[in-house]
């Protein structure tokens, strides 16, 4: 590549959140990630217009995963670009894209197994109708390995990185090595103050391969998430934050694994917390946020170890 591509952090409000989206300022633009519905027009179309871009000309949608603030405004996005841009998801994450009724199905069969609302589902499949723009098939299905041509000599390469989902990949910018990662790299969590994936075995593993194989110059995260001391990343890392949390992911998935499996063996007992019955392990390792916030990151991989416990007793 003869110049390195320009990477503009692209920001939009939601809730008690900040939704990231990036724009690759190639010959034929790509945007990773989508926010939710309103994130295009209220987000996106504005900051491209201060860079003097035009959100009509955007030819990649690239998403890294498919929870519903990454994918929710794929639709209204792709309708702004005339329909003309790809849309590209992991074959894995691709129902979540087609269906709003996956969402549902995913908080039923995990985490909302544990957080004793009766209104539960009836919550999600509002959510689902307020900010998935409009349910669509990607125009290009993914599974790891593929070199996507951006123009020019510019090309990305998509690297599966399973785990926070099962379908979640990373999006390398060749011969620059900037990596664009969703929420694959979880650290010390966002928001909710806790990591969230749905198979620790799997995102153990894409963080060791980001790490030691990928070895980004830069990092971009979906979110910004926390070091143990509870200070937040931005959402671009260099090299060496980028290591640091990657290193610190490792880490703290190794000690939330022992207290999980801990917790396993002496069997679950369910109590009036409200980490039950996963009590043990909130306090083995000092966690003390409010784990009935969505999407509930504890849950999803208290449940997500239960899954795994099980499978090999």
């Amino acid at each position: 590549m003869s110049d390195p591509v320009a990477v503009h952090p692209l920001f939009s409000p939601w809730g008690r959140f900040g939704l990231y989206s990036f724009y690759i300022d190639a010959p034929e633009p790509a945007i990773v990630d989508t926010g939710i519905a309103s994130s295009p027009a209220q987000g996106m179309a504005p900051a491209l217009e201060t860079l003097g871009r035009d959100i009509a000309d955007v030819r990649w949608i690239l998403l890294t995963h498919g929870h519903i603030d990454h994918v929710g405004g794929a639709h209204a996005l792709w309708e702004m670009t005339g329909r003309k841009a790809q849309v590209v998801i992991h074959e894995a994450d691709a129902p979540l894209l087609r269906s709003r009724r996956a969402h549902v199905e995913e908080y039923l069969t995990g985490r909302g197994r544990y957080l004793d609302d009766p209104q539960g589902e009836a919550k999600q499949i509002q959510a689902t109708e307020a900010v998935i723009s409009g349910e669509m098939e990607p125009t290009m299905i993914v599974t790891g390995g593929e070199t996507l041509p951006l123009g020019g000599d510019v090309t990305v390469s998509v690297h599966p990185v399973p785990g926070h989902t099962a379908g979640s990949v990373a999006y390398v910018i060749d011969g620059q090595d900037d990596v664009f990662v969703g929420d694959a790299v979880q650290v010390h969590g966002a928001a909710n103050g806790f990591p969230g994936f749905e198979d620790p075995d799997a995102y153990r593993s894409g963080l060791a391969f980001l790490r030691d194989m990928i070895r980004p110059r830069h990092l971009y995260l979906g979110h910004p998430y926390r070091r143990v001391s509870g200070e937040p990343y931005g959402v671009e890392l260099d090299a060496a934050q980028a290591r640091e949390a990657l290193t610190q992911s490792l880490e703290i998935e190794g000690r939330v694994a022992d207290a999980a499996h801990q917790c396993l063996c002496r069997g679950l007992v369910d109590t009036d917390s409200a980490y039950s019955p996963f009590a043990a392990v909130a306090e083995q390792v000092g966690y003390t946020g409010d784990p009935t916030l969505e999407p509930s990151p504890f849950f999803t991989s208290m449940h997500a170890y239960r899954s795994r416990f099980t499978r090999k007793s």
